[in-house]
């Protein structure tokens, strides 16, 4: 790999475009991939995102913007891949350049629903990329507070510290403090639970609980998220860390937590369809509990948050009732 790698930037949403803003404060070229034909149009011509933190103006000559998926794939040797999880398979069924040699880093906060796999396994499975060569963008980190230069943290996890370190300095700025770690497993779980117990604290809210049992709520998700973890990857790890304790509370706190808004709408009394169409971006964390809690019922942690959001996401069960329950399960 070259000093300074050609980095491309796969998906179209907030994210991507915080991490582009990202990139675009130490290199001189961007590679990015947008589906929308409208919206890389959009771009060249008016230098920002017309659906996505659209006061974040870009210098147009720094970046190699395409529609075409393959076209940014091949122009690469690093590869961060940030569009939801559910679109992923069909976004890379399109693909017919090669990833052999790429870097992979997965800034996706979800479980791939069609092989109910993190990112990183994906693609290890179905791709053969090695696990030297897959990495992890974790936070805490909210898109918009990117945008308004608010200073953020970045966790980037790899299991070769080299590459990790590559990135996470051209990642890095005044406003986006870095730092690596070994534990890619770890890490992208933790990425995956958080939107749950998100949500979870959003349906709290909506059922007008108040900050007492939330603050319960979460030290009890945090706890459920370790023993999660250890059942699928078993490591050293810290999980008062910020990529699983500091990612969890933003998450499950911020006005810009859109999981928690989901969750939120669904207490007030929202069917998760009606939910779902009201809300403008993907909130990650409804297809997370679906793949969380089937994963789990072969690891059988003790996940009582997890199965709660799941009754009432997917079995149906009156979340008023359902959080009765829990609270009675938690300490």
């Amino acid at each position: 790999m070259n000093t300074v790698p050609n980095i491309a930037v796969i998906g179209g949403g907030s994210w991507a475009t915080a991490i582009v803003k990202m990139l675009t404060e130490n290199l001189e070229k961007v590679h990015w991939y947008m589906r929308s034909v409208y919206a890389v149009e959009h771009l060249k011509k008016h230098q920002h995102n017309p659906n996505y933190l659209s006061d974040v103006e870009f210098d147009i000559n720094q970046l190699h913007l395409s529609n075409d998926i393959n076209e940014i794939v091949a122009a690469a040797d690093v590869l961060i891949f940030a569009i939801p999880s559910a679109f992923l398979k069909s976004e890379l069924d399109h693909l017919t350049a090669s990833l052999e040699g790429k870097m992979i880093f997965s800034a996706i906060k979800g479980i791939v629903p069609e092989s109910s796999l993190i990112v990183g396994e994906h693609f290890n499975k179905f791709y053969n990329i090695d696990f030297e060569n897959i990495g992890v963008i974790t936070g805490p980190c909210h898109a918009e507070e990117v945008a308004l230069e608010r200073l953020s943290y970045l966790t980037i996890a790899c299991s070769n510290e080299e590459k990790a370190k590559m990135l996470s300095g051209f990642l890095a700025s005044e406003y986006i403090k870095t730092k690596t770690s070994d534990d890619i497993v770890g890490t992208e779980y933790a990425a995956v639970l958080k939107n749950i117990y998100a949500i979870a604290a959003g349906i709290a809210h909506g059922l007008g609980y108040g900050d007492n049992f939330q603050s319960v709520l979460m030290s009890n998700a945090i706890r459920e998220m370790k023993k999660f973890i250890k059942k699928v990857h078993k490591m050293k790890r810290n999980i008062n860390d910020s990529a699983y304790l500091g990612d969890l509370l933003v998450t499950g706190y911020s006005v810009f937590s859109r999981n928690r808004m989901f969750g939120n709408m669904i207490g007030k009394g929202y069917t998760v369809k009606s939910a779902q169409m009201e809300m403008s971006m993907i909130a990650e964390g409804y297809y997370a509990t679906d793949s969380a809690y089937k994963i789990n019922k072969d690891r059988k942690a003790k996940t009582p948050i997890i199965n709660a959001v799941y009754a009432i996401l997917y079995e149906g069960k009156n979340p008023k009732k359902t959080f009765t329950k829990l609270a009675d399960k938690l300490d």
